[in-house]
C-alpha cells in the first residue's frame, strides 16, 4: 500500500491555487459577459405581462423626446414580451444603422398587414431576404437612372400644372397638391401624362390599400401576431385573415394591371422612359417576376405620392406662418428667372434660397416622424448596454429634426438660412447629419431609393409655385403649427385654409400657356 504524506501543502499547494484562481477568474469573466449581455438601456417601468404597450399611444414621437429628457439617447421598451429600443440622437442612430447596418437590416415581422396583405412584396415594409435585395438593386438603379436623363420634364409639367390649378382654385388647394403629387409619380414610374384632375382610381385605390395595411400594422391589430398558431385557423372560421387573404388578391390585380399597362404602351411603341420601362427593358438584370416588379413599382407610387403631398402641404402652412422666408424666396425668383418664364431645373444651382427651403422643410416637418422600425438579427452591445436579437429599432426622427444642439436654439422654427454659408451659397448642414442635413430619408442600406427624387420634386413645385403666387392666410383664421393628422404612413398639419393670388398680372396666362405647349 502507498503511503500519502501527512502534509499535502507542499505537493499540490501550488498547483490547486492556479486551479481555483483560474476558476475563479473564469467564473467572474462568465458572470460580467452575463451581466453585460443583461444590461438592458434604462426605460420606463411598465406593467406586468403588457411591459409599456399601454404607454405607447398616439403622437409617440412626443412622448419619446419627453422620455430622452429622462432616459437619455437610447431607450429600453417592453411591448407585451417584444424588446423595443428608441434611438433620440443622431450620434447613436448613425453608428448602430450606417455603421453597424448589418445587424439591423430587417423589419419588424407582422403577420397579417406584412405577410398576408402584402405577401412580403410591399418593398419599404420587405424583410431582409433575396426578393427585397434585389428590389433594391432595381429600385436604386432605374430611380438613378431616371433622375440622371429623364426626369426633369416630367417634374416641370406636373409643377406647372400645380401653380396653375392653385391660381384658378385655391379653395381646393389640398386636392391639387394630391394630384400633383399622384401625377408626378404616375409619370417617372409608369410614363403616364400629367392627370387632369384629382379623381384618379389608382390613387383612390392606393389609398384605400394603404388604410387597411395601416391598421392590419398597428400594434394590437390583431391577436395572432401575439399568438402566431392562430395563422393556421381555417380562413373560414377567420374573418380577420379572409380580409387579409381578399386585399391581397385584390392588390395583386390592380397592380399588376398597371404595370401591364406599361409594358403594353411599350409594345405600342411608347418609348417615354420610365421606372416601369427599366425594369421590362432589364428584366434579366433584376430577376424580378412580373408580380414582383408590379408591386415595387406600386410601393414606390404609393410612398412617393403621400409623402410629397404630405410634405408639401407643411410647406403650404409654413409659407403662412413665416411669410418673411416667401417674400425672400420670391426676390431670389425675381433676380434670377425673371417674370418672362417659368422656372426650370437649369436655375437650380442659381437659386440657393429654394434649395435650402427643401431641405430645410423636410428637417422641419419630417411627414414619418419615427421612420420605419428596423429589427436587429443578432444580439450587440452599445456603450455597454445589451440590444437582443429580435429587438425593434425605432428612430425617433422628430427628435433628431428638432435637436437644438444640432440645429441651434431655433431648431423649433422653419429658417432655410440655416442651410447657407456665410456668402448665402447652399451647404450640406450641420456636422453629423449626414450629407443631406438631416435624417428623414433614412440610414444604411435602406435609405430611401427616391430621395434625390423628392428633392426635386419639391425644388421645382415650390420654386414654380412662390414664382407665380403668394399663399397668404385667411383672414381670422389662427394657424397651429403643434397638431397633427395621423394617417399612418404620414402626418400632416391639421386642415387649414390657403389663399392664393398672382404675383403680376401675366403669371396666370404664362402658365396656362405653358401647360398648352406641353399637352400636345
Amino acid at each position: 500500500m502507498i503511503a500519502l504524506p501527512d502534509d499535502l501543502s507542499g505537493a499540490f499547494a501550488a498547483p490547486l491555487f492556479i486551479a481555483i484562481a483560474s476558476g475563479l477568474t473564469l467564473t467572474l469573466i462568465v458572470l460580467y459577459l452575463s451581466s453585460l449581455r443583461r444590461r438592458l438601456p434604462p426605460g420606463p417601468r411598465g406593467l406586468p405581462f403588457l411591459g409599456n404597450a399601454l404607454q405607447l399611444r398616439d403622437e409617440q414621437w412626443l412622448r419619446f423626446s419627453a422620455w430622452r429628457k429622462v432616459y437619455g439617447d437610447m431607450f429600453y421598451l417592453n411591448a407585451g414580451g417584444q424588446p423595443i429600443i428608441v434611438i433620440n440622437s443622431h450620434t447613436v442612430a448613425i453608428e448602430l444603422l450606417d455603421r453597424r447596418a448589418g445587424k439591423y437590416m430587417d423589419r419588424p415581422i407582422n403577420i397579417v398587414g406584412i405577410q398576408m396583405m402584402t405577401g412580403g412584396l410591399f418593398f419599404a415594409f420587405g424583410g431582409y431576404n433575396d426578393v427585397w435585395r434585389r428590389m433594391r438593386k432595381a429600385s436604386h438603379e432605374a430611380v438613378n437612372k431616371l433622375a440622371a436623363h429623364d426626369l426633369n420634364e416630367y417634374l416641370v409639367s406636373n409643377a406647372i400644372v400645380l401653380a396653375r390649378n392653385g391660381m384658378k382654385d385655391a379653395p381646393a388647394w389640398n386636392t391639387h397638391l394630391h394630384q400633383a403629387s399622384a401625377s408626378s409619380m404616375l409619370s417617372l414610374l409608369y410614363g403616364e401624362p400629367p392627370l387632369e384632375n384629382g379623381d384618379d382610381p389608382r390613387m383612390a385605390f392606393i389609398n384605400e390599400f394603404l388604410e387597411h395595411l395601416t391598421m392590419a400594422i398597428a400594434p394590437g391589430a390583431h391577436w395572432v401576431e401575439i399568438m402566431p398558431w392562430m395563422r393556421y385557423i381555417p380562413s373560414r372560421f377567420a374573418a380577420w385573415k379572409r380580409s387579409a387573404e381578399e386585399w391581397n388578391r385584390r392588390a395583386n390585380d390592380e397592380f399588376i394591371r398597371m404595370f401591364r399597362r406599361a409594358q403594353d404602351n411599350l409594345v405600342d411603341g411608347g418609348e417615354r422612359a420610365s421606372f416601369c420601362s427599366t425594369l421590362i427593358h432589364q428584366a434579366d438584370r433584376y430577376d424580378l417576376s412580373t408580380r414582383e416588379s408590379a408591386w415595387l413599382a406600386a410601393t414606390m407610387f404609393a410612398g412617393g405620392a403621400h409623402s410629397t403631398a404630405a410634405i408639401m402641404t407643411w410647406w403650404s402652412l409654413a409659407m403662412l406662418a413665416y411669410p418673411e422666408v416667401q417674400e425672400r424666396a420670391q426676390r431670389e425668383l425675381d433676380a434670377v428667372v425673371g417674370r418672362s418664364r417659368t422656372p426650370t431645373f437649369a436655375d437650380m444651382d442659381h437659386l440657393p434660397y429654394i434649395g435650402a427651403m427643401v431641405k430645410e422643410l423636410i428637417r422641419w416637418a419630417p411627414t414619418s416622424p419615427l421612420g420605419l422600425p428596423r429589427r436587429s438579427t443578432e444580439g450587440d452591445v452599445y456603450e455597454g448596454y445589451f440590444i437582443p436579437k429580435g429587438t425593434v429599432v425605432i428612430v425617433n426622427v422628430w427628435e433628431l429634426s428638432r435637436d437644438p444642439e444640432i440645429y441651434g436654439p431655433d431648431a423649433h422654427d422653419f429658417n432655410p438660412a440655416r442651410y447657407l454659408d456665410e456668402t448665402g451659397q447652399l451647404t450640406s448642414g450641420p456636422p453629423g447629419t449626414k450629407d443631406d442635413g438631416h435624417v428623414a430619408f433614412g440610414f444604411g442600406r435602406r435609405v430611401c431609393p427616391g430621395k434625390e427624387v423628392g428633392n426635386k420634386s419639391l425644388f421645382i413645385q415650390i420654386a414654380t409655385t412662390l414664382w407665380a403666387s403668394t399663399l397668404t392666410n385667411i383672414k381670422g383664421q389662427e394657424l397651429d403649427l403643434k397638431s397633427f393628422v395621423d394617417e399612418g404612413i404620414v402626418i400632416r398639419p391639421k386642415p387649414f385654409h390657403v389663399d392664393i393670388q398672382p404675383r403680376f398680372s401675366e403669371a396666370l396666362a404664362l402658365l396656362t400657356e405653358e401647360c398648352e405647349l406641353r399637352a400636345r
